[in-house]
């Protein structure tokens, strides 16, 4: 059968839907099912700071574990499926479809064709869109501090709210986990040129900390609403973070990931900032609810 990029629905607050199989190709330990709508996120292959979500497929005849969820590329000249880190293409490349592959325990039961039920876990899938919120306003927070006093010339790069991005400029790697996030940052040559102090940010580590947290507390009391953008319904489509904090923009961030609709969702959060040594720090995000 034709095999068409995978529609998803993780964006929308679905955590259960019906599908039709397209693809199964197995190896010696586990199945791969490609369906033609899904309501599971994958990790991403280029940028794995989002888990896989959990959950089930069911079939007329059993209930099978998804044990993992990863992006996959189908050639469609030939029909093969590569999964993760083998996908030998960028996105959207042409005679290419980019799909959702839910791992199995392996199996025969299921075939091209066949109609099943799949649902997500939705208590881990909003722990981790929790910890991916969170983490989205923690960064947020650190760049506004850090722009009113530790860059000594302008810089070229901009996040949402028009601050200097430290996020950007910094951040080595972000790793999302239930109702947290860890993002490192690595203040070399190169960003102290770009005009960063950051011998003056690494001692006023604490300082910063409690300045970011304080402004967090304020931006969670406006309760505000957060959406996500999706620029198609499939998983190569741009998706948008949004949400107003009171800072005179909307703060729009490119994200595939899940995410609360709503502030109130968080809670609190609690920011804390370790040095690591006298070039990696890191920022650790925790949702306190």
């Amino acid at each position: 059968m034709t095999i068409t990029a995978t529609k998803t629905r993780f964006c929308h607050q679905t955590w259960q839907l019906e599908a039709q199989v397209q693809r199964i190709q197995h190896n010696d330990e586990v199945t791969y099912l490609v369906v033609d709508t899904t309501p599971f996120h994958p990790v991403s292959h280029i940028w794995p700071d989002h888990p896989a979500d959990q959950g089930i497929v069911k079939t007329s005849v059993a209930i099978f574990d998804v044990i993992d969820c990863q992006v996959g590329a189908v050639e469609l000249a030939t029909g093969e499926l590569h999964v993760g880190t083998a996908i030998p293409v960028k996105r959207d490349a042409e005679g290419w479809v980019f799909v959702v592959v839910h791992v199995l325990p392996r199996t025969e039961v299921i075939k091209a064709g066949d109609s099943i039920s799949l649902e997500v876990d939705k208590e881990y899938q909003l722990s981790l869109s929790r910890g991916h919120s969170a983490g989205h306003l923690a960064f947020l927070a650190l760049n506004k501090v850090l722009a009113e006093g530790y860059w000594r010339k302008d810089a070229d790069r901009k996040d949402p709210h028009g601050h200097y991005d430290f996020n950007s400029y910094a951040q080595e790697t972000s790793f999302v986990t239930p109702d947290k996030c860890l993002d490192s940052y690595r203040l070399g040559k190169t960003l102290r040129k770009r005009g960063l102090n950051s011998a003056d940010m690494l001692s006023d580590l604490k300082i910063i900390e409690q300045q970011v947290n304080v402004l967090l507390a304020e931006w969670l009391k406006r309760d505000g609403v957060i959406t996500m953008d999706c620029h198609g319904e499939h998983l190569t489509d741009s998706r948008y973070w949004q949400c107003d904090l009171g800072e005179g923009k909307v703060a729009m961030i490119p994200c595939g990931g899940t995410h609360v609709g709503q502030l109130s969702e968080l809670g609190s959060i609690q920011v804390q900032l370790m040095k690591i040594d006298a070039q990696i720090i890191e920022m650790h995000t925790a949702v306190i609810r």
